[in-house]
C-alpha cells in the first residue's frame, strides 16, 4: 500500500517553522508499516527555500528515526500513468484531513496503527477502502 504522510501536526506537534516534539509512537508506527512492506510518501507543505530549508530538515528528522521515504512529495511511480501534480496514495495521513483520528492536538499514532495494521490483519473491525490507481490514464 502507498501511504502520504503530513509531517507539521502529524509526525511531530505543530509548531512549524520549527520542528515540534514528536507525535507519541508516530515513528514506531511508520517503522512497522515499512518493514511490512508498505511505501511512505511525506506530503508536506515544508519547502526548501534561501533562508532555511524546512523540508530537507522534515527528510533528515525522519530519517534519524529510522524512515527513509520512498518520495518526498511525489510518487516516484506516478510519472509512468500521469502527469497530474496531485500525489497518488491509497491511504493520506494528516492532521487536517477528515476522520483521521487526533489526541492532545496531534494525530492519534496508537489509533492510525489499529486502522492500517490490525485491520490488515484481520483483527481490527474497522471499514477501510483501498483503491487501486485509476486504469484511464494521460501520458
Amino acid at each position: 500500500m502507498i501511504i502520504a504522510v503530513d509531517f507539521d501536526g502529524t509526525l511531530v506537534r505543530q509548531e512549524f517553522p520549527n520542528i515540534g516534539p514528536e507525535a507519541p509512537n508516530a515513528f514506531r508506527v511508520l517503522r512497522r508499516l515499512q518493514a511490512d512492506g508498505h511505501k511512505l510518501i511525506l506530503y508536506t507543505m515544508r519547502s526548501d527555500c534561501l533562508k532555511r530549508n524546512y523540508l530537507q530538515e522534515a527528510v533528515d528528522y525522519c530519517r534519524e528515526r529510522g524512515i527513509e521515504f520512498w518520495g518526498v512529495n511525489r510518487n516516484p511511480d506516478q510519472i509512468s500513468w500521469t502527469t497530474s501534480p496531485k500525489v497518488y496514495a491509497q491511504v493520506y495521513i494528516d492532521d487536517l484531513a477528515l476522520g483521521v483520528p487526533i489526541k492532545d492536538g496531534v494525530v492519534d499514532w496508537d489509533a492510525v496503527e489499529d486502522l492500517l495494521v490490525y485491520h490488515q490483519m484481520g483483527l481490527g473491525d474497522a471499514k477501510f477502502i483501498i483503491h487501486d490507481k485509476p486504469e484511464d490514464t494521460c501520458l
